[in-house]
């Protein structure tokens, strides 16, 4: 992924869960051994450098939903500490009073903390967790994602949204099913994300997305709790 340069940075999506997205800068995600994922190369340690870009970013923002997703390649607790006061002022003053946020199952116990201090400025903090599939030993063994055997339901008392990962080697038709009706029994809502090429090993299956677009797509794409992203910047953000 490398670097996302600042015009892919801000989108508003005016479909299902209508919001503006931004697509930040932080430390870094602290756990990089996703076998999949490269998403953590955008990150700096510099932090008047990230700052100095997200508030650019933030600027983009017009509370035109009243809703707004961050996410920064990494989880809510890797942004400095003036972007998130920044947010804060940005939100109150357009009157943006739900946030969305991504973590990593690693930071769940700063959680609460962090409902807690939006909460106390008039904003509700929905929290998104990648778990790509509940099937665990392939997650943990396969996607080396850094979980454990945690079980929906324990994912479920901590975040309020997951997203899954499809389109993999090994996945079929039942295992795709069964993970996104597990999500939709426990989550407010489902990101479904289909798996594309990057620096990592592993490689998206094209049989297995092939599956996923004949048979499960035309079940899930006008569910309102499901956002499919068939490719990685469908949101309109990244790279």
């Amino acid at each position: 992924m490398g670097t996302v340069p600042f015009e892919c940075r801000y989108a508003c999506i005016d479909e299902k869960n209508s919001r503006e997205i931004v697509l930040l800068r932080g430390s870094g995600c602290k756990w990089r051994r996703c076998r999949f994922c490269d998403y953590h190369l955008d990150f700096s340690l510099n932090e008047a450098e990230n700052f100095r870009l997200n508030s650019k970013v933030l600027q983009q923002v017009t509370g035109k939903y009243g809703r707004l997703e961050v996410i920064n390649s990494g989880s809510f607790c890797d942004l400095d500490a003036a972007t998130i006061q920044l947010l804060i002022e940005i939100c109150q003053k357009l009157h943006i009073t739900n946030v969305y946020f991504e973590s990593h199952w690693l930071h769940r116990e700063l959680i609460a903390a962090w409902r807690q201090r939006f909460a106390a400025a008039g904003i509700t903090v929905k929290m998104k967790i990648g778990v790509e599939t509940f099937d665990s030993l392939f997650r943990e063994s396969y996607l080396d994602k850094g979980m454990g055997m945690a079980a929906p339901q324990e994912i479920a008392a901590y975040f309020d949204q997951v997203c899954l990962l499809q389109g993999l080697p090994g996945q079929t038709k039942e295992s795709m099913l069964r993970d996104i009706e597990l999500g939709l029994q426990y989550f407010e809502r489902v990101c479904i994300n289909i798996m594309v090429a990057n620096t990592r090993p592993v490689l998206p299956d094209a049989g297995v997305r092939d599956i996923f677009i004949k048979e499960i797509y035309p079940l899930y794409k006008d569910n309102e709790r499901v956002d499919i992203l068939l490719n990685n910047t469908d949101f309109g953000v990244g790279v």
